[in-house]
């Protein structure tokens, strides 16, 4: 069998992989405690729950709009009114299979062959496969713990080529925790406004798990002349423990979305019934629940930092949201040469102090670990406690 050059050329999840691997090593006996993946420990909200089943009751299980039905797309647009201060009408919205697909549909709607994507590292790891699904080349510009893992404008201006067709921008973001402020994004939106042949996408999915004192911002928050040319992509997977239920929403300018749907009729068509009916009751109904996760991920990221900061040569910022801590081990890996990735130190880990975490190299930046704290405290307490042993033992 001879597979397609498209195949060969992308890799599998990181994290899905390093998440099946830990689930193997528990069904085999061994008592790993799994930080690798981002999703929230919490139960989807009753209220949600109730709204599917009464879907279920009604009958609402046919095929819906390939954009989405209606009153959700509505719902999205009043969010977006509501807490960006962003007008868009249900034209200029996309209802997808979580906000995955809204990304993918982007860029085979947006680029080709040739052309390019900007992409700030660390970053998410399907953005790069993503893109070259598209034929497209990324163009990743490197950042480090000391500037906070945030591309300057000056970073950004030396990036650009006569190629560039993209930038993607995550914050706060996937895997650092760390948001850019009003005044950073606005600055980034300086450069881009001289370069009116450049796309945005903003993956704005973490922008409720937030505890910055600084409002959230985006790029269109900061600079609205951009909206001819940025996708917002967002969804209820994270902010409301809905990673099953599979539903994300891209919204942008009308010509671009229509694109993304047309290429969503030939893949998956509408999502699923249900799960749309679900997440307009997220969107419309009580938000208490987001309040108390996000407290609950505060006060988990408060112990999860501290601890870290207390192993020799692990540092880690604090970080403005999400659930993920992503500290630099470079010192160990200085001190410990038969580790020569961060790779080998994430397996040691895994096998040493039964503690699942992704490497770095996944990110784009290699020399640091990513722990997700999306579990209870005392799994996280047992988890660093037995990571602070096991890097105890190097010397």
């Amino acid at each position: 069998m001879h597979l397609s050059s498209r195949v060969a050329n992308i890799k599998p999840s990181p994290t899905l992989s390093v998440s099946k691997r830990a689930t193997e090593l528990k069904a085999q006996g061994k008592p790993i405690i799994d930080l690798s993946l981002g999703e929230p420990d919490f139960d989807t909200p009753e209220s949600i729950k109730q709204a599917a089943i009464l879907a279920l009751k009604q009958g609402f299980t046919k095929y819906t709009a390939v954009e989405g039905i209606l009153p959700l797309r509505q719902a999205i647009v009043e969010k977006f009114a509501a807490d960006n201060h962003l007008n868009y009408t249900p034209h200029q919205i996309l209802v997808s299979t979580g906000a995955k697909q809204c990304l993918i549909n982007l860029m085979l709607a947006l680029l080709n062959p040739e052309d390019e994507m900007i992409l700030p590292a660390p970053y998410w790891v399907s953005y790069p496969d993503m893109a070259s699904l598209a034929g497209a080349k990324t163009v990743v510009i490197r950042t480090e713990i000391e500037q906070q893992f945030k591309i300057t404008a000056s970073q950004l201006k030396a990036a650009i080529t006569p190629k560039t067709r993209l930038v993607v921008l995550n914050s706060p973001s996937n895997p650092t925790g760390m948001a850019y402020s009003k005044a950073e994004m606005k600055s980034i939106g300086e450069v881009l406004l001289r370069n009116p042949d450049i796309m945005i996408v903003t993956d704005d999915i973490y922008e409720k798990i937030y505890w910055k004192s600084e409002p959230f911002s985006n790029i269109l928050m900061a600079c609205p002349g951009l909206s001819d040319r940025t996708v917002i992509v967002h969804g209820v997977s994270k902010t409301y423990a809905m990673t099953g239920w599979r539903i994300g929403f891209a919204a942008g300018p009308a010509p671009l979305i229509s694109a993304m749907g047309t290429i969503q009729s030939q893949s998956t068509s509408g999502p699923c019934s249900i799960s749309q009916k679900a997440a307009l009751e997220a969107l419309t109904g009580p938000q208490d629940c987001v309040e108390k996760m996000v407290q609950t991920f505060k006060e988990r990221h408060d112990y999860v930092v501290g601890a870290l900061n207390k192993m020799p040569g692990v540092r880690c910022l604090e970080g403005d949201g999400t659930f993920y801590a992503f500290p630099s081990v470079k010192e160990v890996l200085a001190r410990a040469p038969q580790f020569k990735s961060d790779s080998l130190l994430a397996e040691y880990l895994l096998m040493e102090a039964n503690v699942a975490c992704v490497p770095g190299e996944a990110f784009g930046a290699p020399g640091y670990l990513r722990f997700s704290f999306a579990t209870s405290m005392e799994l996280l307490n047992q988890a660093l406690d037995q990571m602070a042993s096991a890097l105890k033992r190097l010397g």
